[in-house]
């Protein structure tokens, strides 16, 4: 620490406007194959086959997006 108690973390990580942005696209690109999972399930009558594979494809594409926008952090 610095003799004045902050931390020196300044412009280090992620701002909060990047932050904030990143919510919502991780809302989207897990919401989004998540309600066609769904749509499809209620076309074809499978549920919750599509689903499922709409969560799977959900969680694998926020773990990306989490991965590619903050690596050069790590």
């Amino acid at each position: 620490m610095s003799p004045t108690g902050d931390r020196g973390t300044g412009g280090q990580g992620p701002s909060g406007m990047e932050l904030f942005g990143l919510a919502f696209l991780l809302a989207a690109v897990f919401l989004v194959p998540l309600l066609l999972g769904l749509a499809i399930d209620g076309v074809v009558h499978s549920t919750p086959i599509f689903l499922l594979i709409g969560i799977l494809v959900g969680v694998l594409g926020a773990g990306v997006t989490i991965y590619t926008r903050f690596k050069r952090y790590l």
